[in-house]
């Protein structure tokens, strides 16, 4: 009896993997641009409140060197990360150093380090959006050194520039 079935073979199998392959690899997408720009948005809301430039939030690496220095350490660890299989690791241990020094800026415990390793935009989210201040000189009643970027460092915050106007064009020759 024939119920019409076939026999497809490995063109068949090969179809539905590739398709297969299609679909996960297309949520794994979508689901990391989500996840970017939701560290976007909520990054960039913390760097303007502590006084660094919001565009740095957008700029993979970058935003790490500043999340580094906000916490009073170099910004080049940030460029560990590129280190084959050891340099991620250090990078993420340096990071979460920072991380416990900006929790505390804020006035909140070490339990947020965790918070920003598993949700890192919950974790941005929250400090810029809470009521506590952010307060720069705690680095010091600790013995850190103080932040690099943003307020409380050398540098002083990021402040917009004002471009001048430009200059007015060139009168015509007379005649």
């Amino acid at each position: 009896m024939n119920y019409g079935y076939g026999n497809y073979g490995a063109s068949g199998f090969l179809a539905a993997f590739f398709a297969i392959y299609v679909v996960v690899l297309g949520s794994i997408l979508v689901l990391a641009l989500v996840v970017y720009v939701l560290n976007g948005f909520a990054f960039m809301a913390l760097f303007r409140k502590v006084g660094i430039e919001p565009w740095a939030a957008w700029v993979p690496y970058f935003n790490i060197w500043r999340i580094l220095e906000l916490g009073g350490q170099p910004g080049w660890i940030s460029l560990v990360a590129f280190v084959p299989q050891v340099g991620g690791i250090v990078s993420v241990v340096f990071e979460c150093i920072a991380t416990y020094r900006i929790s505390h800026a804020f006035r909140k415990g070490g339990e947020w380090v965790v918070l920003f390793i598993f949700l890192p935009f919950v974790w941005a989210w929250l400090l810029a959006s809470d009521k506590e201040t952010y307060e720069p000189g705690l680095f010091a009643q600790h013995g850190w050194s103080q932040p690099l970027v943003g307020h409380g460092s050398a540098r002083g915050p990021y402040t917009p520039s004002t471009y001048p106007a430009p200059p007015a064009p060139p009168a015509p020759p007379a005649a």
